[in-house]
């Protein structure tokens, strides 16, 4: 497919921050490949028919043609001239899946409304336009979030859902050929109006900064997909959601531009199982602006520095969009990342197939231990308004753990929902829980989490627009426990569940541990015979890093004496690298990557395959071109955001004042709480994470694996705070202790 993106790549011209990773075509095992992958996709039912795809350009005309009678109107009842009435015009744009290509069948449509300076958000917008919708028969299900961070209006016009924002903009008159691109539509805009044009500008931005759109497609798609199965598909959740995947996947399109998509999907779980973040992920470098508009920089924001997995938008101003992600949300992508390159790595070799890497996550298999948040409402109506809201303030429940907890107890939550049918107007939620990685465990030590959801459930709340009915419960269930009804068919699955990747991985591991000292991660046991693929203890888990400032990770061997640096080692990789850091290099002159990436493949620029070698030099070239690869990742991973990241004194020194005062704010308002006198049995407290939390080493922790939970129903820690007796030597557990809740009324 053409695009100017096409043309950039075809005249030399660089799309991404630094020079591309490897400039090597496909080969045919990678059309074939490929083809298969996009079968599967296919078959998985993510295309949706031509009847579909007419039925949404019908609408969006339609919708277009309504916003132009609104404005028109508006205009006449503020008294505007006739000429001006007639000349008033208002357009509709798309953006996310459907602007980027990558919808499928069902999927609602993100679009925007953009208006003259005269027509008003709130009373034009959602007043005049609000009424003229709900009067169609055509409309249903019509939904206004005024409040909202970026307003919206929900509705479903002919069956096909629609999320409708606007921007006024400071002209009198919209001109057709409307270019929201431009930085000079920002001029004048208020806040909102700055936030609802951001998606259709970084949406064409992706677009014009990708080297093979058709490429880039398939890929997101399958990205999109994956991450769909695996449970990660969710920025209100603390995941990625639909803008994320698309920066990371635009991302390795840069640095892999002439691949086809297996290549594509593989370099995607290569690179990202080695990311070190926070590093950012960018497309492009930040523009400063004219505009004085606030953009993403952790050297000037302090705000900023505190992101965990940064992903910055590519228009202007430049946002992190994945601010949600949470200690406990990056640990489970990371892992996912490792998986994925596990499994990627394997089905080269033949091995495994799409199958495999798309096998569904089995959260409810997962744990022990779960917290299920239920709401109800009096009807449909009701019951839709408050489950948006409480979809937007279950992230807060995961922070709110991680930071009673020091960060010791980690949630897992799933992003998805669940309705009990024989109960009218009801949905829930889970979230498994786990100790973190690599924290010691006291014997009988207790978490309260009594007031962490009571804080919760008055923030629930106080929702503005909350009517009687709205309740919320929150209760501790272990899985033998879950509901029936969250299973397909509402059937629990046996006991005997199938063999997949990660038992087959498991074991795999297990019996070749002793022979592979050198490898950097280890299996835990599985728990009642389920192998949890988090049950590896991965390299970020077993070696200190510091990705503030650059230093390498250190690959402990079988002799403690053998310690060789790197700056990032994959875990699966055949090729290994014993020393990357020779001679530090700065951004501003960064090695074309490129020419690294072709070091063994003759003057040609790329890695070509010689269709003549035999399968012995075709297996040497590919292990050199692996190595090759990692080289340049590591350089980029090493080199390229060095004028991104904040001073490290600073950051340490933020760190520590923004730990002393939730401490402070902890100790005011929580003395002698059952929550503070479990933190106050502790020898040593784990902070809020930093931006390096993730990767905290463990190796100084004689039980390294992960320990699941007992619950301890009601059972509250002594609040006088002194220390409990010594605990005799036995497996270490922690006791969960909050009540099952009833009916949470409206707070007062």
């Amino acid at each position: 497919m053409g695009s100017p993106a096409l043309n950039g790549r075809n005249n030399g011209q660089r799309l991404g921050i630094t020079d591309p990773i490897s400039l090597s075509g496909p080969t045919e095992d990678d059309v074939i490949k490929t083809r298969e992958l996009e079968k599967y996709l296919q078959d998985a039912g993510l295309y949706e028919s031509q009847e579909e795809a007419v039925s949404r350009e019908e609408v969006l005309g339609r919708l277009d043609q309504i916003v132009k009678i609104w404005v028109k109107a508006i205009s006449r009842a503020k008294g505007l001239n006739e000429q001006l009435v007639q000349e008033a015009n208002a357009k509709i744009f798309t953006f996310g899946s459907y602007r980027l290509g990558v919808h499928g069948p069902g999927a609602d449509i993100d679009t925007l409304c953009v208006g003259p300076r005269h027509a008003t958000r709130e009373e034009d917008f959602f007043g005049e336009l609000h009424k003229m919708l709900s009067e169609m028969p055509e409309v249903s299900e019509l939904h206004p979030v005024p409040d909202a961070h970026v307003p919206v209006m929900k509705f479903k016009f002919a069956g096909v859902s629609i999320d409708l924002l606007y921007a006024k903009l400071s002209l009198w008159v919209i001109p057709e050929d409307l270019d929201v691109s431009q930085d000079s539509i920002l001029q004048n805009a208020d806040e909102q109006t700055v936030r609802s044009l951001n998606g259709c500008r970084v949406t064409d931005r992706i677009l014009r900064l990708v080297p093979n759109i058709q490429s880039f497609r398939t890929t997101l798609r399958c990205m999109r997909f994956w991450a769909k199965r695996r449970g990660v598909y969710s920025n209100v959740s603390g995941f990625l959601g639909g803008i994320n995947w698309a920066l990371l996947v635009a991302r390795i399109c840069q640095l892999f531009p002439n691949a086809l998509p297996n290549m594509l999907v593989s370099r995607f779980f290569r690179v990202f199982t080695q990311w070190r973040w926070p590093n950012p992920v960018m497309l492009c470098s930040n523009e400063e602006g004219s505009l004085g508009l606030p953009v993403w920089d952790p050297r000037r924001n302090p705000k900023d520095r505190y992101h965990l997995m940064p992903i910055i938008t590519p228009a202007y101003p430049c946002m992190n969009s994945s601010y949600n992600v949470s200690s406990s949300t990056l640990r489970i992508m990371t892992e996912e990342f490792q998986r994925g390159h596990d499994i990627c790595e394997v089905m080269e070799e033949n091995k495994a197939d799409w199958d495999t890497l798309f096998e569904p996550y089995p959260f409810f298999e997962a744990y022990k231990n779960y917290l299920q948040i239920d709401i109800t409402a009096e009807n449909a109506d009701d019951l839709r308004k408050w489950k948006g809201w409480v979809e937007s303030r279950l992230r807060q429940l995961t922070l709110k753990i991680e930071r009673h907890t020091y960060n010791k107890l980690q949630c897992h939550p799933h992003p998805g929902d669940f309705s009990d049918k024989s109960r009218p107007f009801h949905h829930c939620y889970f979230m498994g829980l786990q100790r973190k990685q690599g924290v010691p465990a006291s014997g009988g030590e207790q978490f309260d989490m009594r007031l962490t959801v009571e804080e919760f459930k008055h923030s629930v709340n106080m929702y503005t627009l909350w009517k009687p009915g709205m309740e919320i419960y929150v209760s501790h269930v272990k899985k033998r426990n879950i509901p029936n009804f969250v299973f397909p068919g509402g059937v629990r699955p046996s006991r005997a569940s199938k063999v997949t990747w990660d038992s087959r991985r498991s074991s795999e591991l297990k019996a070749s541990d002793s022979a592979q000292v050198d490898r950097p991660f280890e299996v835990a046991e599985s728990i009642d015979g389920v192998d949890d693929r988090r049950k590896r203890m991965r390299l970020d888990d077993n070696a200190n890093t510091n990705s503030r400032n650059g230093e390498c990770l250190a690959v402990v061997h079988s002799h403690p004496e053998e310690v060789h640096e790197v700056s990032q080692v994959s875990t699966t990789s055949s090729c290994s690298i014993k020393d990357l850091n020779s001679t530090p290099t700065s951004a501003n002159n960064l090695e074309n990557l490129a020419d690294v990436s072709s070091q063994n493949n003759g003057d040609h620029g790329s890695m070509e395959v010689d269709h003549s070698t035999n399968i012995v030099s075709a297996a040497a070239d590919t292990s050199s071109c692996k190595e090759a690869e990692k080289l340049a990742i590591q350089k980029i991973l090493s080199d390229s955001y060095d004028s991104h990241q904040a001073l490290p004194s600073e950051l340490e020194e933020l760190d520590d004042f923004d730990y002393k005062n939730q401490a402070k704010d902890f100790g005011a308002t929580k003395q002698g709480s059952p929550l503070m006198s479990s933190v106050a049995n502790t020898s040593s407290v784990v902070p809020m994470t930093s931006c390096n939390e993730a990767r905290q080493s463990s190796s100084s922790y004689s039980n390294g694996g992960l320990e699941e939970l007992e619950p301890a129903e009601l059972v509250a820690p002594s609040s006088t705070g002194t220390a409990p007796a010594p605990v005799a030597a036995r497996k270490p557990i922690i006791r969960l202790s909050f009540t099952s809740l009833g009916k949470a009324g409206k707070s007062s």
